[in-house]
């Protein structure tokens, strides 16, 4: 269960940020076989001036349609898996809502199955779940 967090500058259309959100969720059901009702996300704007990057970092020519893309997943995924996912995502966040690959900053957390609780105060990735 990927928990995702999306931030971008205020101010854009409520279908880009919709767009935004279907193409994360689409390449995590591609790339990392989530299943399709395997849905948590957080959207977040910021005012441009809470908003901070180096528009020209490793080289990448980033402009403030930039999106940040924070993804907190089990740790279980091997480092080709994680390359396909961020250009699935670069795909298609290029796509729709039309991003351009040098605006899509992806960060990736891994943590443990039993780092996971759905409610009911159990860990239902726990073999005991208890």
């Amino acid at each position: 269960m990927p928990l995702v967090r999306i931030s971008l500058v205020k101010g854009k259309p409520r279908d880009h940020i919709r767009a935004i959100s279907n193409s994360v969720h689409d390449a995590l059901v591609e790339a990392f076989k989530v299943p399709a009702d395997d849905r948590f996300q957080l959207i977040e704007q910021h005012d441009r001036e809470d908003f901070i990057y180096d528009p020209g970092y490793l080289g990448v020519e980033r402009s403030d349609d930039l999106v940040f893309i924070h993804i907190t997943a089990s740790d279980w995924r091997d480092t080709a898996t994680k390359k396909a996912f961020y250009r699935t995502l670069a795909a298609k966040l290029a796509a729709s809502p039309g991003l351009r690959p040098e605006d899509v900053l992806i960060a990736l957390a891994p943590n443990r199955r039993e780092d996971w609780s759905f409610g009911h105060g159990l860990a239902q990735y726990v073999e005991d779940a208890a």
